[in-house]
This record gives structure tokens, C-alpha cells and sequence, in this order.
């Protein structure tokens, strides 16, 4: 049902949760930014759907539509190349946390760009495959 209200536009899905007493809670993203706008319209249309086509008995539902919040892990390949460039922390398959400026994605991988400790030193590049990589969470800087 989701899926075709975001045609044609640069909203997509992060991901669906659904709760034991009927909550949706649905997480989307887009490539320019998902502003408030974007989210009313989604939600909007979605509930109009679910409603018409009596997915709940009596109406016995709620549905909240948002993007993640900053804090979450990246979890979407489109989400790590809307955040190319941006400072993350990303924690390996071993517990390991490496912290540096995402400088590539492909379908495979992800190249950081990591400062060393000493300032003499060279910056450090480091491929990480998304086999390895537990977890990417975008550092906010202020």
C-alpha cells in the first residue's frame, strides 16, 4: 500500500513496524530532506487507504509516520549515500567503533576517511563491506 504513494518521488522506506495493539509505525527518508510536509502527505494518504480498505476491524488502528531520529543507525543503502560526506561512527561485526568522514558507498562497501591521532600522521582510508558492519550511526556536529 505504501510503496506506490511514494512513487515518482524521492521518498523511500527505512522501515515498518507493526505492535501487537494495531500501532504502524512507519519510518521514511528521502534524498533531499523529509520535511514535515512530506511526512503529513504520506501519512494522510496511507490512513485514507488502510481505511478503505478495512485492514482493521472498526477502525481500531494508529498509524505515525516519521523519518528516524538523528540517533538511529543508518540501515538503508540509499541512507548511506544521502550521507556521504557527513561524519559517522560506524561499529563492526567485532564491537569495534571507527570514526571518520564517509568518503564513498558502494553496493558492497564504504570507504571513511578516518583522522589519525597524531596530527603528523597521514589521514587513514579504510574500506568496510556491509558484511562486517554491525552498525553506522551519523555523528551530529555542532
Amino acid at each position: 500500500m505504501l510503496e506506490p504513494l511514494l512513487e515518482g518521488s524521492d521518498i523511500f522506506i527505512v522501515s515498518i513496524k507493526v505492535k501487537p495493539v494495531n500501532n504502524l509505525k512507519v519510518f521514511l527518508d528521502a534524498d533531499d530532506g523529509f520535511s514535515i510536509d512530506k511526512c503529513t502527505s504520506v501519512n494522510r494518504r496511507l490512513y485514507a487507504q488502510i481505511e478503505a480498505v478495512n485492514l482493521f476491524p472498526d477502525g481500531d488502528f494508529s498509524l505515525e509516520v516519521s523519518s528516524p531520529g538523528v540517533d538511529e543507525p543508518l540501515m538503508q543503502l540509499r541512507q548511506y549515500r544521502k550521507n556521504t560526506g557527513r561524519k559517522v561512527t560506524v561499529t563492526d561485526d567485532e564491537g569495534v567503533d571507527k570514526t571518520g568522514i564517509l568518503k564513498e558507498v558502494t553496493d558492497e562497501e564504504i570507504t571513511l576517511e578516518i583522522k589519525p591521532a597524531k596530527q603528523k600522521e597521514s589521514l587513514i582510508i579504510t574500506q568496510i563491506p556491509f558484511s562486517k558492519i554491525k552498525k553506522t550511526v551519523v555523528q551530529i556536529i555542532f
